[in-house]
């Protein structure tokens, strides 16, 4: 499935300072569709490089990291168990700056 990811407000320095993101996120064994919650672990496993406990905290975003699907606050369409489907666009900002 090919999705958009982008990352902001510093969590692409996870991902070597890479933004924009265009991937083929393969469906889990035996799943018929593609959740946020296989998502996220695809992302921690292909994407994050370094210190993932900034973006993950158990098997979901740590908090104050703002997750948008189609400019949607995933908080509106289920979060981790949230559908995606082909052309998706993901972006996860960030909400926490360092003073």
């Amino acid at each position: 499935m090919q999705l958009t990811l982008e990352f902001g407000g510093g969590l692409e320095l996870l991902c070597e300072s890479v933004k924009l993101h265009n991937v083929n996120v393969d469906l889990p064994n035996g799943a018929e569709k593609l959740t946020m919650k296989d998502l996220l672990s695809w992302v921690q496993t292909n994407l994050i490089k370094e210190r993932p406990e900034m973006f993950m905290k158990g098997d979901t975003v740590r908090p104050g990291v703002l997750v948008l699907v189609n400019d949607c606050d995933w908080e509106l369409s289920g979060q981790l168990d949230t559908t995606l489907e082909e052309k998706d666009a993901v972006v996860f900002i960030s909400t926490l700056h360092g003073g």
